[in-house]
């Protein structure tokens, strides 16, 4: 029996969500099982999560794979809101620019000169892009595909502009050519394992990746240019004909993690760091 209070950890997560390609149910099932070691866990539905954090019985929220937020915006903006007020310490660390504030970074990217598939929010900018046989047009606040559509050149000008004033809800992409893509994950800012997938056509049949020094100087300058310092990240690359990768997402709140694919060192390495952050949120 134990004599000593352990952290208290909310584990944010829904089960039940059916992802194409991958079964987040069974790897947050895994994270959660690991964490108990250290922690005491519970584990509940994003719509709960505002509820519970506010019942003071956690010293912190991890939020894992909790499917889209787009599907549940509003108990998603309300948890926010109540975690900035109160303080609650989360995990991921709730000021994140990416995909945790939506699609905005990419053109912020863009317009930085970071390596990034280009991107714009007009469809009267188009010109700007380069040319390609097909645009990926998808929502800023998507996610998982959801909303995505593929258009031709010559269908951009049936999309609507913005109208004056308001921002644009849709980003522009040019599709295209690359060999495969590659995911970096980090803990904290840093670098745990890198997985890709050999096959374009297969994006979550993924096999380990070795990086080489530039590969890791690509992935960590996203982290580095993010605004998290506890939490988990994904970096996704493309790597075009020229060699260069390019920036497909940075994933900065609920990134799947395919633990399931590693080694039991470099799962068990993961875990660790993921403990250890943990640790140091939670004051313990």
């Amino acid at each position: 029996m134990r004599t000593t209070p352990r952290p208290r950890v909310l584990f944010v997560t829904d089960l039940a969500y059916q992802a194409k390609g991958r079964r987040y149910c069974d790897e947050d099932i895994y994270l959660s099982t690991r964490l108990r070691e250290d922690f005491d866990v519970a584990l509940c539905h994003p719509l709960d999560a505002a509820a519970l954090m506010e019942a003071g019985a956690f010293d912190v929220v991890l939020v894992r794979n909790s499917g889209p937020v787009i599907n549940y915006q509003a108990a998603w903006d309300d948890f926010r809101e109540r975690a900035a007020r109160s303080g609650t310490r989360v995990c991921n660390q709730l000021t994140g620019r990416a995909d945790m504030a939506g699609k905005q970074y990419l053109l912020d990217l863009t317009a930085a000169g970071y390596p990034v598939i280009p991107t714009v929010d007009d469809p009267r900018d188009a010109d700007r892009l380069p040319r390609a046989a097909t645009y990926a047009v998808k929502p800023k606040l998507g996610a998982d595909s959801i909303g995505l559509e593929f258009l031709p050149r010559e269908e951009l000008a049936r999309l609507a502009p913005p109208a004056p004033g308001a921002p644009s809800e849709i980003l522009i992409q040019p599709c295209v050519d690359f060999a495969y893509e590659v995911s970096f994950y980090f803990v904290d800012r840093a670098f745990q394992y890198a997985l890709y997938a050999p096959d374009p056509a297969r994006r979550w049949h993924l096999e380990r990746y070795a990086p080489t020094p530039d590969d890791l100087a690509f992935a960590q300058s996203f982290v580095d240019w993010n605004t998290i310092d506890h939490g988990i990240q994904r970096v996704d690359g493309c790597r075009v004909p020229g060699g260069e990768l390019l920036l497909v997402e940075l994933e900065d709140l609920n990134p799947y993690l395919s633990l399931g694919l590693l080694d039991e060192v470099t799962r068990d390495s993961f875990v660790a760091d993921v403990k250890r952050s943990l640790l140091a949120q939670s004051g313990a």
